[in-house]
């Protein structure tokens, strides 16, 4: 019997984080910039580059609309929620054909 791996990923609002189990402990896996965290925060450059975490924090100010945070604030809302008006973000929210 061959025991399977198991990875924990703490989707959190600001942060999130990844850690996996070696044996009886976890091991929080560090990102490419060498944090245990990374912002939950993913932008797109005008050329259409990806950028996840702290680059993509790094330059918010200057790309606001195309730099997506706070996302996990909309999973399971429908459009129609009044909370959706009181997001605050500068990117665009719409609603999808069937209302989410």
């Amino acid at each position: 019997f061959i025991m399977g791996r198991a990875i924990g990923i703490d989707l959190g609002t600001t942060n999130s984080c990844v850690a996996i189990m070696q044996g009886k402990d976890a091991k929080v896996i560090e990102n490419k910039e060498g944090a245990r965290t990374t912002p939950s925060i993913v932008a797109f450059t005008s050329s259409g580059e990806r950028l996840i975490g702290a680059p993509a924090k790094r330059q918010a100010t200057t790309n606001a609309n195309n730099t997506f945070f706070a996302t996990k604030r909309l999973i399971g809302r429908q459009y129609s929620d009044p909370e959706m008006k009181n997001l605050g973000v500068p990117y665009k929210v719409f609603a999808a054909k069937n209302g989410d």
